[in-house]
């Protein structure tokens, strides 16, 4: 028989913190009253309303979003030492190599399959339901190259490129750029060395990854405290600069969206349901405090430490849970993928450009990789979205229309996302149970 996971010379305690109690008290539904009452004020002061002038609805929604701002900055400030000490310790109290070479096999099958379904799904609803067939293309693009101003889309790198690239060249670099994909890889390799070196030696080490992760998740704890408030004006600041009417006016699109994310969804739980034995409503029931506050922050990453202390509910361990959310926040992006195959779809309807089957498949390998490693941050599918129909060769003039609702759909396949992260957690402790 293995060694459990659970023997983890980094016992870090999540209630240490007390952020099981500020989660046990009703978290869920401040947060579900800050996203009711911005709704409500977004609509107040909405250009569409009329009561106030735009100007100042303008600096009202600066005002407004200021806590929401603050919220995802103080989990910025220490995303990555909480990302790099997670996983090493994680991977420190792993086990042997044959379980993290089992844990990373399992988990890294899981992302591709999930990913590769999402934008299959997503191709398929968008060649079915023909959301972009009788819109009219917006007469000017963007300024730049597909709504980003300022910006083009990046010219196409080559598969070996693109795999050099993943080996952080300048590991300083990449942490102070915040480039979440290389400070992974160095955390793997890090933490894979940590096991092959005598313990006594790596003590002092792993006590540092501890009182880091420590002192990460104590910031946390500071920063939870505004997610309400957070919440509250960052929903009303979308409302005020989205309006009501630029939904309506594309809801074809949105509809084929949110259509395809809700299957994936129903996929994931019936998968949780199926191969790990877990009650899909009592899933969602844990979950629920968890995704509401991603769809409010729409970053997988900013609230990765509260899906580290959902997954605990669920009954993972932590040496599983501090490496597979790190990991999955970082590289588990189905619903990206599933969005990008609309959109791209979308695109190519508004400008009349038809797809052979060729195309499509290459359109679903292309999203695929370009979604695993993306940042689980706000806004980054726009840029891959612009990079991925550039190299099919097609117009981004609509690109005008998809940046309208981009937050509002953002929001959503972040729940998506952090749901896809927790069912990995649970299917792998499932998996390490029956092997012991």
């Amino acid at each position: 028989m293995t060694q459990p996971l659970t023997d983890s010379p980094i016992q870090v305690s999540l209630q240490r913190f007390k952020l099981r109690a500020w989660i046990n008290s009703r978290l869920w539904a401040q947060v579900v009253a800050g996203m009711l009452l911005g709704f409500g004020l977004g609509l107040l002061l909405s250009e569409g309303a009329g009561l106030v002038a735009p100007d100042t609805a303008r600096v009202v929604g600066l005002w407004l979003a200021l806590p929401g701002r603050i919220f995802l900055a103080l989990i910025a400030m220490v995303l990555v030492p909480l990302i790099f000490s997670s996983i090493v310790g994680g991977l420190a109290g792993a086990g042997s190599g044959s379980e993290l070479r089992s844990v990373g096999l399992r988990l890294g099958a899981f992302i591709l399959a999930t990913t590769a379904a999402a934008a299959a799904i997503g191709v398929a609803l968008a060649l079915w339901l023909k959301p972009g067939a009788g819109l009219a293309l917006p007469s000017a693009a963007p300024d730049g190259a597909g709504g980003v101003p300022g910006t083009a889309p990046p010219p196409p790198r080559s598969l070996p490129d693109l795999i050099a690239d993943i080996l952080p060249s300048n590991p300083t670099a990449s942490i102070v750029q915040g480039d979440m994909l290389a400070v992974v890889v160095l955390a793997l390799l890090v933490g894979i060395s940590v096991t092959q070196v005598d313990r006594a030696r790596a003590a002092p080490f792993l006590g540092l990854m501890d009182a880091l992760l420590s002192i990460s998740m104590n910031i946390v704890k500071w920063a939870m405290f505004l997610a309400p408030f957070a919440v509250f004006g960052l929903m009303a600041q979308l409302v005020m600069r989205l309006g009501l009417q630029a939904v309506l006016g594309i809801s074809g699109y949105v509809g084929t969206v949110l259509l395809g994310l809700a299957l994936l969804l129903a996929l994931y739980l019936l998968i949780v349901g199926a191969f790990a034995g877990v009650n899909p409503v009592g899933f969602l029931k844990l979950a629920a405090g968890n995704l509401l506050l991603a769809f409010s922050t729409s970053s997988s990453s900013a609230v990765m430490p509260m899906t580290i202390q959902t997954a605990r509910r669920l009954g993972v361990p932590e040496s599983v849970s501090n490496i597979v959310i790190p990991l999955g926040a970082t590289m588990n992006m189905a619903g990206t993928a599933l969005y990008q195959g609309v959109a791209i779809l979308f695109l190519a309807q508004l400008a009349g450009v038809e797809l052979t089957a060729t195309q499509i498949v290459v359109v679903i390998g292309t999203l695929v990789a370009s979604s695993i490693g993306a940042p689980g941050t706000p806004g980054v599918s726009i840029a891959i979205l612009i990079s991925v129909a550039g190299g099919m060769g097609i117009p981004v003039e609509g690109m005008v229309i998809i940046l309208g609702v981009d937050r509002l759909l953002d929001m959503c396949r972040t729940v998506v996302n952090v749901a896809g992260d927790l069912v990995a957690a649970v299917l792998l402790r499932h998996a390490t149970e029956a092997r012991d």
